[in-house]
């Protein structure tokens, strides 16, 4: 058996006289193992939450999002887009047509964002999942219908027991605007909603969905689009399919992911938890300082321990290793006991949801979500240890170098 570890063991493990450093020890341990504990829980809530905004995300957000890199319209070639429906990987592939409109129902206005698509939407968005009244019905007896988002429909006073047509105005953008009647340059139509759709405050408050053939007609477009949207095939890698798409579709369009359409929200979930983890970081240094007092006290308490391995012929080093390895195990018994409770308290909130949300508005979710991922308990595990072997350090270069000198001039008491 290693001797270091062995002597280590025992001063943590081992009877004692001295109970004051065996409750210096234990607090030490507890505080290892509370800062872990808090890591996992908070990082595994955190994760949990992230990946209920990315479904939400998900539920609208194409796979694959392909627009032009000038102008705000396009013409896809027939051609290329039944090469892409061809690939392997690509489920489905849909044409949908964007514009900024302004919405009048009954004597309430909106300005929103109306997004025509066609037939194949439904197998690339998951929106008829999130419908929270009527129907996603785009479409009955070539009649034209509109779904809109719960924000929308508050701001309007949208109510599906009594339907009255929803007008939606844009800018005729074939007509100079005359400044003396400038309600000639304005175009007008009407639809009839069918179902209110709740994702996310910013889209339930933007859209509204409809067929893409009324959105041309209203914006006098005939085969132009404003993006592809296309589904994958989770079983095909996503980087393959992206680079043959790109290749099909050439330098003049953009082809972007899911991350690359909300750059700056990936970005800033990713940011959040790192924060998260270096303040969680910060709590966990200021908690190893004990490991500092228990190593001060227990090398004061070990002098006469010291001398007597120094005449059984230990070297300087020898003795650094016991006290540098009674500072790791308090780190290494602290942080698998924080590592145990942490995931075992996160896994029956996941399991079972047992911290449920509170508050007065409606939530998608019941309890506090949870996700355990491996590499988070990893990256904890690691940073406690160092943070221990860092604590550790300074004692025993301080401290023990003060001993061990006064053993070389024979004045230790």
């Amino acid at each position: 058996m290693n001797l270091p570890f062995y002597i280590a063991k025992r001063y943590l493990l081992g009877k004692k006289s001295q109970n004051a450093i065996n409750i210096i020890s234990g607090i030490s341990v507890l505080g290892i193992t509370t800062g872990t504990m808090a890591l996992v829980i908070v990082l595994s809530v955190f994760n949990g939450f992230d990946s209920v905004v990315k479904s939400l995300y998900n539920t609208f957000d194409p796979d694959i999002q392909i627009s032009a890199k000038e102008g705000k319209t396009f013409t896809p070639d027939p051609a290329t887009t039944q090469a892409i429906r061809s690939l392997p990987g690509v489920s489905a592939l849909s044409e949908v047509m964007e514009e900024n409109v302004l919405l009048l129902y009954s004597d309430r206005q909106h300005i929103a964002t109306v997004k025509g698509v066609d037939e194949a939407f439904m197998d690339v968005s998951g929106l008829d999942s999130m419908i929270v009244d009527g129907e996603m019905k785009l479409k009955d007896q070539n009649r034209p219908y509109v779904v809109v988002g719960r924000g929308v429909a508050y701001s309007l006073g949208i109510r599906l027991s009594f339907i009255d047509p929803l007008f939606i105005y844009t800018i005729d953008r074939t007509a100079r605007i005359n400044m003396s009647q400038p309600e000639e340059s304005i175009r007008r139509d009407f639809i009839y909603p069918s179902g209110i759709f709740e994702i996310e405050q910013d889209f339930d408050s933007r859209y509204i969905i409809c067929p893409i053939d009324f959105v041309r007609e209203l914006l006098l477009y005939k085969d132009e689009v404003t993006y592809l949207e296309v589904k994958l095939d989770p079983l095909y890698p996503e980087e393959e399919v992206l680079e043959e798409i790109l290749s099909l579709m050439g330098e003049d369009f953009h082809v972007k992911n899911r991350e690359q359409q909300n750059e700056i929200f990936y970005r800033v979930m990713r940011a959040e938890k790192w924060a998260i983890f270096l303040i969680l970081t910060f709590i966990l240094i200021i908690a190893s300082f004990n490991i500092i007092g228990s190593l001060s006290m227990l090398i004061i308490d070990k002098k006469k321990d010291i001398l007597t391995l120094r005449n059984m012929g230990a070297g300087n080093r020898l003795i650094k290793q016991i006290f540098l390895m009674e500072g790791w195990l308090i780190s290494i018994l602290g942080s698998i006991s924080g590592l145990f409770l942490g995931t075992a308290i996160s896994w029956i909130q996941q399991r079972f949801g047992v911290i449920e949300l509170t508050g007065s508005g409606s939530f998608i979710i019941d309890a506090y979500p949870v996700r355990i991922e491996a590499l988070d308990i990893c990256l904890i595990w690691i940073t406690v240890l160092l943070i221990g072997l860092i604590a550790a350090r300074y004692p025993v270069r301080q401290i023990s170098k003060k001993y061990l000198a006064g053993i070389e001039k024979g004045s230790i008491v």
